[in-house]
């Protein structure tokens, strides 16, 4: 990979998908800015392959100064900013005669106004590095999918956001987005829904996946950092790359 000496923000860089992506870039030799609601995760995540090259920042990506202080402590520790992983999410899972509307606010401001908000912090910097940008999305953006409806237009939201500004920013800076499928992240304990929900939930996106199991958050994190890298992606732009065992095949 190419992905040496590039200076990266993730968001959401504490756990999970974040987490993993953020240590694949480290390992590659990148400087990775890790922003997230809570240092200490963060800090263990930085910890594990960073040193130097790791820069832990504690921010909320839901306010507009919040995305903009993320890139500016990127800048100021390690110059530039060549790269961006929109990946800080929030999932509420509900019926729509029962779901709540706050919770689709909710979802609406992480899962779309963050990356909105940080891509337009960041693109200054990205379109004089000629960089990227990856948004964290889901096969539940491109699927139907009942019982989960909101969350599910909040992905697609963020799809049609991908495929407008990779035209719109072109051909400066590359955009493009993995929709991944069911993979095993802290997520599925914070759905709203209660344990037999859950469990359910699981069983059924198992037995719907014909790989026939949860992806791993490292499985995901590869094909974020090909993306990254000019050199494996530099002719790719507005893709939605589904990697989901088959769930929307």
């Amino acid at each position: 990979m190419s992905l040496h000496g590039k200076s990266m923000v993730v968001t959401g860089a504490g756990t999970g998908i974040g987490r993993a992506v953020a240590r694949a870039l480290l390992a590659a030799g990148a400087s990775v800015t890790l922003v997230g609601r809570r240092a200490g995760p963060l800090g263990e995540a930085a910890d594990t392959e960073g040193g130097e090259r790791a820069l832990v920042h504690p921010a909320d990506i839901g306010d507009a100064s919040g995305a903009r202080a993320a890139v500016e402590a990127a800048v100021e520790r390690f110059g530039a900013v060549d790269g961006l992983v929109n990946n800080a999410g929030l999932a509420r899972f509900a019926p729509i005669e029962r779901a709540d509307l706050a919770d689709l606010t909710a979802m609406l401001d992480v899962n779309l106004l963050g990356p909105v908000r940080l891509i337009r912090a960041a693109l200054p910097q990205l379109r004089e590095r000629e960089g990227a940008v990856v948004n964290v999305s889901s096969v539940g953006g491109a699927l139907a999918m009942p019982g989960r409806a909101l969350y599910g237009a909040t992905k697609a939201a963020l799809n049609s956001l991908t495929r407008s500004l990779a035209r719109e920013l072109a051909p400066h800076v590359r955009v493009n987005a993995v929709l991944p499928g069911p993979v095993d992240t802290p997520m599925y304990g914070d759905l709203g829904l209660d344990a037999q929900g859950t469990d359910d939930l699981i069983a059924g996106l198992v037995e719907a996946t014909p790989l026939g199991r949860f992806g791993r958050p490292e499985e995901i994190a590869g094909w974020v950092c090909n993306l990254l890298d000019p050199e494996t992606s530099g002719w790719v732009t507005g893709a939605l790359v589904a990697i989901d065992g088959g769930r929307s095949a």
